[in-house]
């Protein structure tokens, strides 16, 4: 699906409930396609950037309550979600590749699937940035499944930032972060001091202390 493009930070989102005869549906956010009591529209920030972003995201994803994907779409005017887990060649390279623009793929270089030589990019050169939403063991495997992402020049973090992530949702290396923490962070090597992630990164600080809060075990009051 394409992202639309976010109105103001702090509009009022349009909700709306699906009629359903059970009373376990709950009204959704048409916007952020959250629950109403998850609506994520006010913690959108509305980022100027020149770098497109497409974003694969395994279906397992997208019902994550932690996902950080939402936040980003709904952040970034130049982004794409697509969800999926496997693609057929023709429609993958529809969607990885735009006239004048050059595609990199956000992944590190590992011993399982390395970078293909010769990934420098023109200075300058507009980007197409591809990103795999997807646990590390998901991701590796779209990629492994999917030549035409294996032969991508590569863009890597070579020191990632401490990641917010880690109050709600752990992580089996020391240097895995959450999408969108990857994402702003490329975003900030490709385009320079232009980019000014710091208001999205707080934003979503608040998210994870949001979802933390919703985690913690209520106390049970104490029968007389």
């Amino acid at each position: 699906m394409r992202c639309r493009r976010p109105g103001a930070a702090r509009r009022a989102c349009d909700h709306a409930r699906v009629n359903e005869p059970s009373a376990a549906r709950r009204a959704a956010c048409l916007r952020c396609q959250r629950p109403q009591a998850t609506c994520l529209c006010a913690l959108a920030r509305p980022t100027a950037h020149r770098t497109e972003v497409l974003v694969l995201q395994h279906p397992q994803e997208q019902r994550q309550a932690k996902n950080s994907v939402a936040m980003l779409r709904l952040s970034l005017a130049h982004c794409e979600v697509v969800v999926g887990e496997r693609f057929a060649p023709a429609a993958l390279a529809a969607l990885l590749h735009r006239p004048g623009r050059e595609t990199r793929l956000l992944y590190p270089d590992v011993p399982a699937a390395p970078a293909p030589l010769g990934s420098g990019s023109a200075a300058g050169a507009a980007v197409r940035l591809v990103v795999l939403d997807a646990t590390w063991r998901k991701s590796l495997r779209m990629l492994l499944e999917h030549p035409a992402l294996a032969a991508l020049p590569r863009l890597s973090l070579d020191a990632p930032a401490p990641t917010r992530y880690r109050a709600i949702r752990a992580a089996r290396r020391a240097d895995q972060v959450s999408t969108l923490e990857a994402t702003v962070q490329a975003l900030s090597m490709l385009e320079g001091p232009a980019f000014d992630a710091a208001p999205l990164l707080d934003a979503f600080g608040r998210f994870v202390a949001d979802v933390a809060a919703r985690q913690r075990p209520r106390a049970v009051p104490v029968q007389a």
